[in-house]
C-alpha cells in the first residue's frame, strides 16, 4: 500500500474543533481524513467519558456520514469492524502512552505504525476486512488477533 505523507495536527484545539464538528455532524467532509478518524477517536476516549467509544461511535460516525451527504450501505460509509479495531487498538495504544497531552498523544499515534493505512491488514485479509460482514458487523481476525 502507498505511504502517504502524515498530516499532523498544530494543537489541541484543532483535535478538540475536529471532535466537536464530528459529534455536531458539522465538520466539512474534505476534512473527515484518515488523520481525522484517528484523531477523534483519541480525543473521544481521553476527553469525553461520557461516550462509550465502543457502543456510541458506530452512531456517531453513520450519522455524520449521513449528515454530509454519505451513504451507510453494504460498500461505503460506516464499517463496523475498522471502528472496532481501532477503538481497541487506541486503548492499548493509550495505555502505553502512560499519559501526555492530546496534541503529542495524538501526533505520536500519527507517527506509529497504527496510522499505517494497511495496519488493518495485519490482522485481516483483505477478502474479510472488505466483507459485506465486516461492514455490517464485528467479525474477528482471520490473520492475527489483535
Amino acid at each position: 500500500m502507498a505511504d502517504h505523507p502524515i498530516r499532523f495536527f498544530t494543537s489541541a484545539a484543532a483535535v478538540r474543533q475536529l471532535g466537536e464538528g464530528l459529534l455536531a455532524r458539522s465538520l466539512p467532509r474534505s476534512e473527515w481524513t484518515h488523520e481525522a478518524h484517528l484523531a477523534a477517536c483519541a480525543w473521544l476516549l481521553l476527553e469525553r467519558p461520557d461516550i462509550v467509544a465502543e457502543r456510541d461511535l458506530p452512531g456517531i460516525i453513520r450519522s455524520y456520514n449521513a449528515a454530509v451527504g454519505g451513504v451507510n450501505d453494504d460498500s461505503q460509509g460506516y464499517h463496523e469492524t475498522l471502528t472496532q479495531l481501532y477503538i481497541r487498538g487506541m486503548r492499548r495504544f493509550l495505555a502505553d502512552q502512560g499519559g501526555g497531552d492530546l496534541l503529542e498523544v495524538v501526533n505520536a499515534l500519527l507517527a506509529s505504525p497504527m496510522a499505517r493505512r494497511d495496519w488493518p491488514l495485519s490482522f485481516y485479509s483483505r477478502e474479510l476486512l472488505f466483507s459485506v460482514a465486516a461492514r455490517r458487523g464485528l467479525v474477528e481476525p482471520d490473520l492475527a488477533a489483535n
